[in-house]
């Protein structure tokens, strides 16, 4: 009945070991029998190379429970309590099926050691900060290691833009200057890190970081010629301004002052007249005059007979002040012109 049952639910197949920066999983592929629609579940196991025991992965040695999983994967970092396996030691893993009663044979990954075979990725975190001809970038490890363990060391890749490519040196610390670079020019650049163990001569390079592009800051003589610039841009840019708004004042002079010029207004006496047309129009030039007396002079001209000119002198010019002496002939008044025609009918 046990070969039944073995032959009856297969093995997994296609099993993965998935070792990228510090994660740990093994992956494969699903099981299942046309004649039976239950669930298929998965029990996982490990062993040592130093050990020929094979122990279950459950929560109480491995943090990770894949005893009984549904899933065609089981992740031995899953949570922040995982740290997976040693990464200096050989593990093996085995993984069978089972439905109900049935079980699979047991299906096996080859052996792996974590620093040997895991993918290391480009470094995380990265900053850059421009300076003065120089950029400065600042990064973190891709996964963290302990230092009697491994260590991760740095190349930076940079160009200027549409230039050819450079490479540093390798830098093992987390802060990394670019020097001698052209201030005020795009520089592009990808970090790469690569991982060292402590005891073994033995590296795992890791991937570029994605291309980051930056500009550099000017440097002294750069920001003293940009000042000189702004001033100098700033200085014919007003003079212009001035200079037009001048020549369109002198050139169009007449046009401005007819614009800013208030129109003519009607006095006031003529307002009222025009308003209240019945009203006489001397009262109305009288309304606002000023109410002390009005003076003026009469002069009189007496001309005498042709036969009386000899001896007698040509004219008399009388001049009086007031309205009594009596003139003869004519009346010229020195007073507003409506008042000065009243004069003339009363003389006449």
């Amino acid at each position: 009945w046990a070969f039944y049952s073995l032959a009856q639910l297969p093995a997994p197949g296609n099993l993965k070991v998935h070792l990228y920066n510090a994660q740990q999983a093994l992956s494969w592929e699903p099981v299942s029998l046309d004649s039976d629609p239950r669930p298929v579940v998965y029990q996982v196991q490990y062993k040592y190379s130093t050990s020929s025991n094979w122990y279950d992965v459950n929560k109480e040695d491995s943090k990770v429970d894949c005893t009984n999983l549904t899933r065609t994967e089981c992740d031995f970092t899953a949570n922040s309590l995982s740290e997976g396996f040693p990464r200096r030691f050989n593990i093996s893993l085995r993984v069978r099926a089972k439905l109900g009663g049935l079980v699979s044979a047991w299906a096996t990954a080859p052996w792996f050691e974590h620093y040997r075979n895991a993918t290391i990725g480009p470094p995380e975190n990265i900053r850059v900060t421009p300076e003065e001809g120089s950029l400065i970038i600042r990064l973190s490890a891709p996964f963290d290691v302990p230092a009697t363990e491994a260590y991760f060391v740095y190349c930076v890749y940079y160009w200027e833009k549409a230039g050819a490519k450079q490479v540093t040196r390798p830098f093992r610390s987390n802060f990394i200057t670019l020097n001698d670079l052209k201030p005020l020019r795009v520089y592009c650049f990808q970090v790469k890190a690569e991982l060292f163990l402590t005891k073994e001569n033995i590296s795992r390079p890791g991937h570029l970081s994605n291309i980051s592009c930056c500009e550099t800051a000017a440097d002294a003589s750069v920001k003293l010629q940009q000042d000189f610039l702004a001033a100098g841009t700033t200085f014919l840019v007003l003079s212009v301004v001035v200079g037009s708004c001048l020549f369109l004042v002198l050139r169009y002079r007449g046009l401005v002052k007819h614009w800013f010029h208030s129109p003519p207004s009607i006095p006031s006496q003529i307002e009222e007249y025009l308003k209240d047309p019945a009203q006489p129009i001397l009262d109305a030039l009288d309304k606002d005059s000023s109410p002390k007396d009005d003076t003026w002079d009469s002069v009189s001209v007496v001309t005498f007979p042709e036969n009386e000119q000899e001896g007698s002198p040509q004219s008399t010019l009388n001049q009086s002040a007031g309205p009594s002496h009596q003139p003869t002939e004519g009346v010229l008044c020195a007073k507003e012109a409506a008042t000065c025609l009243s004069g003339l009918d009363g003389a006449t």
